[in-house]
């Protein structure tokens, strides 16, 4: 009998430590003011519990009136997740009367994320950074770290679900980072400015927009500037947001031959959940490509290439090579070995990627201070018909000292580029200046190993802060 009641307690206590468990992973409650930002906590908490959806089906921003419930629901979080007063506005004065136990983040404060200010106020912000894949990437690390944080006793569940969250997300930038050719076949505009990441990241050429967000007024002139605009620039497409009411767009319509496309930011006839994010962001681009008149085949075969090629993420990474750098010295792939070595593809003619880019390669390594010393930054040309040794030797010395730019043949460029699944192309060339083009390429950081061995790739957007804080992970 003895024997048989202690089993029995035994089992009891069992019971009431399984249930505690449980009542901790009950206790532990997130929020999320939108479904973007939900979708990607969904992914993040899976096998812990689900996130709060604040917003749920159709409601927006622009309609969303704080009631009772959603007070409650905020009051009872232990995190909050939300984008910023530009966006979510309503929710501002709740927000700022949280007790002291919830922690707000406002991802718009966020020093990691690139956050762009609004073209129609420069002191506000533009809300829709999301919209540019790359920062979803970099968006990934913030939550992950803020869930860990606060749930520090399932920290290996969060990094788990993190890196099975970031195949598909590196899949979709590369997908438009080489190859996403419906953004080359026209100009658009904007009601309000939603796409100004997505323009910025990928070249998407946009005459001009009417207001960021509903929030902001709206007159007739400011609709018949944005009509002036359209036909200088012979716009052939203009797009409206779900969930954004537009008024009066039949004033920037009427006699034109424009296709409209109705874009869905907010994901709004989306079902919520984890899927949701890329699920937006192909519909995104779909509705963009079909707006703008895009070849169809050709943007369906530069996705299919993209679902179709492995991640950069494995063995294979790298090869032989014998490039000239800067001072005209002959550099092979065994000057790589002995340390570790940051790999960057680009061209000094590029505009904005390249110098921002090797800006944050130089930021990192200063903040690194002398772990540094182990690692050697490398710039390599995809343009070598422009970038001989002089050229690259005045170009690297506006970054780091130590920044070695290397150049050589087309052909080897070009094997060196496949070796690192690096890809580019020529843009078109002006007929009466044939030395100005753009270079389109692929715009990642490689880290490789003092063996020679590839680790990772840093996707572009990533923050000096956090990828010095990686690449501490790796060389401590």
């Amino acid at each position: 009998m003895r024997y048989r009641h202690r089993i029995w307690l035994l089992a009891l206590l069992l019971c009431l430590q399984a249930g505690s468990l449980r009542a901790a992973d009950d206790s532990f409650r997130v929020v999320a003011t939108i479904k973007p930002i939900h979708s990607l906590l969904s992914g993040l908490m899976k096998d812990v519990g689900k996130p709060v959806l604040l917003m749920k089906g159709t409601q927006s921003p622009f309609d969303f009136q704080p009631d009772k419930d959603t007070q409650r629901q905020l009051q009872q979080a232990d995190l909050v997740f939300w984008v910023g007063p530009e966006l979510e506005k309503p929710l501002q004065s709740t927000i700022s009367k949280l007790p002291e136990h919830v922690r707000v983040v406002e991802l718009l404060a966020d020093q990691d994320l690139k956050i762009l200010p609004s073209r129609s106020n420069p002191k506000q912000r533009n809300p829709f950074f999301w919209m540019d894949d790359r920062n979803a990437i970099i968006l990934l690390d913030v939550l992950t770290d803020a869930l860990i944080e606060a749930d520090p006793g399932r920290s290996h569940i969060y990094s788990r679900n993190r890196l099975r969250m970031l195949k598909p997300l590196k899949r979709i930038d590369r997908e438009y980072e080489y190859g996403y050719r419906g953004l080359q076949s026209g100009t658009g505009a904007e009601y309000f400015d939603s796409l100004y990441y997505f323009e910025q990241a990928y070249a998407l050429k946009i005459a001009g927009h009417v207001a960021t967000t509903p929030w902001d007024p709206v007159d007739a002139g400011e609709l018949l500037k944005l009509r002036s605009k359209m036909v200088e620039f012979q716009a052939n497409c203009l797009f409206l947001d779900r969930g954004m009411p537009a008024k009066n767009v039949d004033l920037l319509t009427a006699g034109l031959d424009l296709s409209t496309g109705t874009l869905d930011p907010l994901g709004l006839d989306l079902p919520s959940g984890e899927d949701l994010y890329l699920k937006l962001m192909r519909h995104s681009t779909d509705v963009i490509k079909q707006c703008l008149r895009a070849n169809m085949d050709e943007a369906a075969r530069a996705r299919a290439e993209a679902d179709a090629a492995d991640m950069p993420d494995t063995d294979g990474i790298g090869g032989r090579f014998m490039l000239t750098d800067q001072l005209g010295r002959l550099v092979t792939e065994q000057d790589l070995l002995g340390h570790w070595s940051l790999v960057y593809f680009g061209y000094t003619h590029c505009p904005d990627v390249c110098p921002t880019s090797l800006s944050t390669m130089t930021q990192a390594l200063k903040l690194l201070g002398p772990k540094a010393t182990v690692i050697q930054p490398y710039f390599i040309t995809i343009d070598p018909a422009r970038d001989k040794a002089p050229t690259l030797r005045e170009y690297v010395k506006y970054f780091d000292p130590r920044l070695i730019g290397l150049t050589g043949s087309p052909e080897m460029i070009q094997r060196l580029a496949d070796e690192f699944h690096v890809r580019f192309e020529k843009g078109e060339v002006d007929p009466d200046d044939p030395g100005q083009y753009a270079m389109n390429h692929s715009a990642g950081l490689f880290l490789m190993a003092p063996d020679g061995r590839f680790v990772t790739k840093f996707a572009y957007g990533i923050s000096a802060r956090t990828l010095a804080g990686k690449l501490e992970e790796y060389v401590r």
